[in-house]
């Protein structure tokens, strides 16, 4: 375990924020070109955030908020969970870590050059390792309760596609058993699974796709949307079958309901998005099925037309029952077919739903659960904001890497 950083080392990366400013993506960019020179710690990594540049920027952007915050490292536990949570899906061990220390300090140092002080690398050295262990610390206990729990288990296990179910024209469901046949854990609504799949041609490639079935002890359920240009998406929608074999980790993730729950949450997606919703939905239904008392959940979604709107039939059989109120926005679809699709108990809407609309339709005390497109997810948390919302009742996933401080410090 490092020792507490001292007042000298805290003060150095304060100083060092205005660079980190300026050159913090170029420092984390060299710093993934050396890292990735080695092709075992490469593998480790989402190819598609090296390709579009997300993951230097979201290094950058954690780096940035860890020496903003440096002298309150307390308000860091959201980020350090996030990075925990994905770090053990992804199976990072600690002797992994030696290898980010020595391509990040040697990034600042090459990105800096003279201003690379030996004070200064002396600090970043103190400050790297410090981070380091508060996070292998945390990502062996989340290992260790994986292992430990009904149905658990820590790193890659093999589970096979059962069946398919297209939800919409663009979703295809995936239900996946594990090979050994025996139970698996229960996840907690919102959680996603981390998966190694071998993509012929690019190799393996690793990639998190939120639950999208109440937990059962059995299975798992997940949604993927084709993505046009996409290297993963458009594999599992054209070639993986029934009986494709897939490695995957424990689930993990910290964008569930809180419980005691609230009595007012209101979930709020577009496109994609709903996935993590569709998992809470599914386990109220399972609730009401038993005679259960569900937190009243109010689900307000964006999609293009009908034809891309996933889980409908799940969403309107809820809400015809009472045991959901929802609200659908088609963004794309004319003022007449949305009519045609409105069903008993859910309301459809042409247009985009807007920060005003959601806040003069739901509860004063809501707790808002908000996932989507990056645009959309800042519309929101910032229209919301604006409206009234305090902060600690705006809770986001996101699905790739950090691109705001924001996400960086906040995103579950």
């Amino acid at each position: 375990m490092s020792a507490p950083l001292d007042d000298k080392t805290r003060a150095i990366i304060t100083a060092c924020i205005p660079a980190l400013e300026a050159h913090g993506v170029t420092i984390t960019t060299e710093m993934y070109k050396r890292l990735l020179a080695d092709p075992a710690i490469s593998a480790l990594f989402n190819s598609a955030h090296q390709k579009n540049g997300s993951q230097p920027v979201a290094l950058a952007l954690a780096v940035l908020t860890y020496a903003r915050n440096i002298n309150a490292l307390d308000k860091l536990g959201t980020m350090i969970e996030r990075i925990a949570e994905k770090h053990v899906g992804l199976n990072i061990l600690p002797e992994h870590y030696p290898h980010v220390g020595r391509a990040l300090l040697g990034a600042i140092a090459h990105v800096l050059g003279d201003a690379a002080t030996p004070d200064i690398m002396d600090a970043w050295t103190k400050a790297y390792g410090f981070l380091a262990d508060v996070l292998i610390n945390r990502e062996s206990q989340i290992y260790t309760a994986h292992e430990a729990a009904p149905g658990g288990w820590a790193g890659w296990r093999p589970f096979a596609i059962r069946n398919r179910t297209p939800e919409s024209e663009t979703v295809t469901s995936f239900d996946l058993v594990p090979t050994d046949g025996k139970p698996v854990m229960a996840h907690t609504p919102g959680q996603y699974l981390s998966f190694s799949m071998t993509v012929p041609g690019h190799g393996d490639q690793r990639r998190n796709y939120s639950i999208s079935s109440a937990p059962n002890g059995r299975s798992y359920r997940i949604s993927v949307c084709r993505t046009e240009g996409g290297l993963v998406s458009p594999w599992l929608h054209d070639s993986a079958k029934e009986g494709t074999e897939l490695l995957v980790s424990a689930p993990a993730g910290s964008f569930t309901l809180p419980s005691p729950q609230p009595a007012n949450v209101v979930l709020l997606s577009a496109g994609v998005g709903l996935t993590p919703f569709i998992a809470m939905l599914n386990a109220c239904a399972d609730d009401c099925a038993s005679g259960g008392t569900s937190t009243a959940l109010h689900f307000i979604h964006g999609t293009r037309t009908p034809q891309t709107e996933a889980f409908g039939a799940l969403v309107r059989g809820l809400s015809g029952k009472g045991a959901i109120k929802a609200d659908i926005f088609y963004t794309h679809a004319p003022a007449n077919v949305v009519a045609q699709h409105a069903a008993s108990g859910t309301t459809a809407h042409a247009g985009r739903i807007t920060p005003d609309w959601v806040k003069a339709n739901t509860p004063a005390d809501a707790l808002y659960y908000i996932c989507g497109p990056d645009t959309f997810m800042q519309d929101m948390i910032n229209g919301l904001r604006a409206a009234g919302v305090p902060t600690d009742r705006l809770r986001h996933e996101v699905f790739g890497s950090a691109t705001t401080l924001e996400d960086a410090l906040h995103a579950a």
